[in-house]
């Protein structure tokens, strides 16, 4: 069992719904690097299962689905390859996620943001409540890069136009406008969420297994290729992880102590 501090990723299947919950609530559900290799492992248990015939993902706690990536795991960092290491962690556990042959929902209440809002893209539906608030606010936080499998994945739900606001200008993406760019499919109240997302999830039993399981097999295929190779982005991750600005970010994170950004 993970350690108190280090969270924990829980699955528990309920009448062939594999829920699948990220708790860390006094975090905001912030991923540890264990909560990563806990999910990682989940898919791949649950993935094609005749039992499940989908898998939902929520936060504890109602505040936040996944805050991101705990920033305290990153004071460690000293140079740009321990940036490129991270982004292809992440990149893999993400994409255990998007290629699971099971229908995937993220039930999103509160902050889905960094870490958070890649996971819940890599799912095939979105719900949400009104509290939602979606980005990746880096630009304003955390002064590093993402890779251009996160970005690809981006652009491709939700347009160029919306990638570069919430990329370059930090912008955090409410309900209403989720709905309107395709990012949610519907918007529901938090006390009936769980029975409207419940509800969606089991009628995947009424459907045809191999219809559904073609025609996710095939939009993926489309999407990878049309996405570029995993490397084109490192000369960026490695800048930025290797910055003095990302350096400064992390430790006002764990000190407090205030900086500015300088662009190096």
């Amino acid at each position: 069992m993970s350690k108190p501090d280090q969270g924990s990723v829980d699955c528990k299947v309920n009448q062939g719904v594999a829920w699948v919950g990220f708790n860390r609530p006094a975090s905001r559900n912030a991923m540890t690097w264990s909560m990563y290799d806990a999910l990682e492992r989940i898919c791949e248990e649950i993935d094609g299962k005749a039992e499940v015939s989908a898998a939902v993902f929520y936060g504890y706690g109602g505040e936040a689905f996944v805050a991101g990536t705990d920033i305290k795991q990153f004071a460690d960092f000293n140079h740009g390859d321990q940036g490129i290491a991270y982004e292809r962690r992440i990149d893999s556990v993400v994409y255990s996620l998007e290629t699971m042959r099971t229908p995937t929902i993220a039930m999103l209440e509160g902050f889905c943001v960094g870490g958070g809002a890649a996971i819940a893209l890599a799912c095939d539906f979105r719900y949400c409540t009104p509290s939602l608030k979606f980005g990746v606010p880096i630009a304003k936080t955390l002064g590093n890069c993402l890779s251009v499998t996160n970005v690809s994945r981006l652009m491709d739900i939700v347009g160029i136009p919306r990638t570069k606001e919430i990329l370059m200008a930090a912008k955090l993406i409410e309900a209403p406008e989720a709905v309107s760019c395709g990012l949610v499919s519907e918007v529901f109240e938090a006390d009936t969420i769980k029975d409207e997302v419940d509800q969606k999830a089991q009628a995947f039993s009424q459907r045809a297994p191999l219809t559904v399981l073609a025609a996710k097999e095939v939009i993926n295929r489309v999407l990878a290729h049309r996405r570029t190779a995993a490397d084109v982005s490192d000369d960026w991750v490695r800048t930025c992880y290797a910055s003095a600005d990302f350096k400064a970010a992390v430790n006002k994170f764990v000190t407090k102590i205030p900086f500015e950004w300088t662009g190096k």
